[in-house]
C-alpha cells in the first residue's frame, strides 16, 4: 500500500506543479505585452525561492519535520522516524506546490509595477513563516488551535484542500500588496474614474485557465494524500463547482471570457474546503455564487475601490476563498445532504482567523519593504515595461527594438 500512497503523492504534486504554468500563463494573457517575460519569469523564480524557504523553515514550523539527515534516513530506509520509500518527502513535494500558490496569487495582483528583487525576498517571509505558521494551525493542530475549536464549536475548522489556507491566505496577503503599492500610471483619471487596460491576449488567459482548471483535480482529490482516503465525491464536487463558477459567471458577467475563464477558477476555489463534505447539489450552488462574487467583487475593486489589483486575486482567491471556508460549515451539514462533521460557527471562526492573519501579515510585510528598500518600479521603468526594465529582453524581437 505505501507504493500506492508513494505514486499517489508523486502524480499530486506533479499536477499541482503544473498549475504554476497555468498561474503564468493567466498573468501572461491579462498584463499587458511589455510584461508578459517578467509574468514569466516572476512564477518559476517564485516557486524556485519557495522551495528553499519551505525545504529549511516553513515545513519545520508547520509539521515540525526537517530533512538534514542522511539520505539513507529520510528515505525511509534507515529508521529515524520516515515512511518508507520516501513517502515523506513526496507528502513535502506536493505540499511545496500549495505552498508556493501563495506567491503566484499575490504575482497576479502586483504585476506591471512590482519590483523585481523586493517580491522575491517577500516570497521567502511568506512561504518561510507566515504561511506556514497558519497551514500548522490548520492541517497540524499545531499551539492547540484545532482542540479549542472542537471544543468551543463542536468541531475542528475543516479545510479539506486549502479554500482558506491556501486561496484566501493568497489574496489576502496580496490584498495588502495591492493597497501599499497602489496604482499603475495611468489606471486611474484625475477625478478617480477607471481607464480600461484590457486583457493583451484572451487565447493566453483561456489556457491559464484550463491549465489550472485541470490541474486543479489533483490539488484537490489527492489532497486525501493516502489511497484509502480517496474519494470519487471529491472529484464530483470539483467539478460541479467548476460548472457553477463558469455559468453563473457567464450569466452575470454578460458573456465576457475574462470572467467566464476565472468563474471556473472561482469555484474551484471554493470548493476546496468542503470537496469531501458536500453533496454535489451544494457544490454546484457553492461554485455559483463564488462565480457571482467574483464578477462582482472584481468589478467593485476596479471601479469603486480603485484598488489596481491586476488579475483580481483578491476577489477571486481572498473572498472566493473565505466563502468557500464559510459554505462547507452549510452544505457540508448532515441535514442540507452533506457528510457531517462540521459547524457552521468552527468554519466561520477559522475562516475569520485566516483572513486576519493573512490581511494584517500583509500589509505589515509589504510596508516594511516599502519604507526600508522601496518596492515600485520607477516611472520611467513602469512605461518601458518589466520586460525590458527588469530582464532586457521583450516577449518578442520586434517589442524589443521598438521600446528600447
Amino acid at each position: 500500500m505505501i507504493g500506492g500512497d508513494v505514486l499517489l503523492m508523486f502524480m499530486g504534486a506533479v499536477m499541482v506543479l503544473a498549475m504554476h504554468a497555468g498561474f503564468a500563463f493567466l498573468e501572461v494573457g491579462t498584463v499587458r505585452k511589455k510584461n508578459q517575460v517578467n509574468a514569466l519569469v516572476k512564477i518559476l523564480v517564485d516557486f524556485s525561492m519557495s522551495t528553499v524557504a519551505y525545504f529549511f523553515i516553513g515545513y519545520w514550523i508547520a509539521y515540525g519535520m526537517t530533512f538534514l539527515e542522511s539520505a539513507q534516513i529520510i528515505s525511509g530506509g534507515a529508521g529515524g522516524g520516515f515512511a518508507p520509500q520516501g513517502y515523506d518527502l513526496l507528502k513535502f513535494f506536493f505540499l511545496l506546490t500549495f505552498a508556493a500558490a501563495i506567491p503566484a496569487i499575490i504575482s497576479g495582483g502586483i504585476a506591471e509595477r512590482a519590483k523585481f528583487g523586493p517580491q522575491l525576498f517577500a516570497t521567502f517571509i511568506i512561504v518561510a513563516l507566515i504561511y506556514p505558521f497558519f497551514e500548522g494551525l490548520v492541517w497540524n493542530g499545531n499551539m492547540g488551535f484545532q482542540a479549542m475549536m472542537e471544543s468551543k464549536f463542536g468541531a475542528k475548522f475543516h479545510d479539506f484542500a486549502g479554500s482558506v489556507v491556501v486561496h484566501a491566505m493568497g489574496g489576502w496577503l496580496a490584498l495588502g500588496a495591492v493597497f501599499v503599492l497602489g496604482a499603475r500610471k495611468g489606471r486611474y483619471k484625475a477625478d478617480g474614474s477607471p481607464i480600461g487596460i484590457p486583457p493583451s491576449n484572451i487565447v493566453w488567459l483561456a489556457l491559464g485557465a484550463w491549465v489550472l482548471s485541470v490541474g486543479w483535480f489533483g490539488f484537490n482529490v489527492m489532497s486525501a494524500q493516502k489511497l484509502e482516503a480517496m474519494t470519487g465525491l471529491v472529484a464530483m464536487n470539483s467539478l460541479m463547482a467548476m460548472v457553477g463558477g463558469v455559468l453563473s459567471a457567464l450569466i452575470v458577467g454578460k458573456n465576457d471570457p475574462g470572467f467566464v475563464h476565472n468563474g471556473a477558477l472561482a469555484g474551484l476555489v471554493a470548493i476546496c474546503a468542503g470537496s469531501d463534505v458536500m453533496h454535489p447539489i451544494g457544490a454546484l450552488v457553492t461554485g455559483g455564487l463564488a462565480g457571482v462574487m467574483f464578477v462582482y467583487a472584481f468589478i467593485l475593486c476596479q471601479n469603486k475601490l480603485r484598488l489596481d489589483d491586476v488579475l483580481g486575486v483578491w476577489p477571486l482567491h481572498g473572498l472566493c476563498g473565505a466563502l468557500g471556508g464559510i459554505l462547507c460549515g452549510v452544505f457540508g451539514l448532515e441535514a442540507l445532504g452533506g457528510m457531517g462533521g462540521v459547524t457552521f460557527m468552527a468554519q466561520l471562526v477559522g475562516t475569520f482567523t485566516g483572513v486576519v492573519i493573512a490581511g494584517v501579515s500583509g500589509l505589515i510585510l509589504y510596508g516594511v519593504l516599502k519604507s526600508a528598500i522601496g518596492i515600485r518600479l520607477s516611472e520611467e521603468d513602469e512605461y518601458a515595461g518589466a520586460d525590458l526594465a527588469v530582464h532586457n529582453i521583450g516577449s518578442t524581437h520586434d517589442e524589443d527594438i521598438t521600446l528600447r
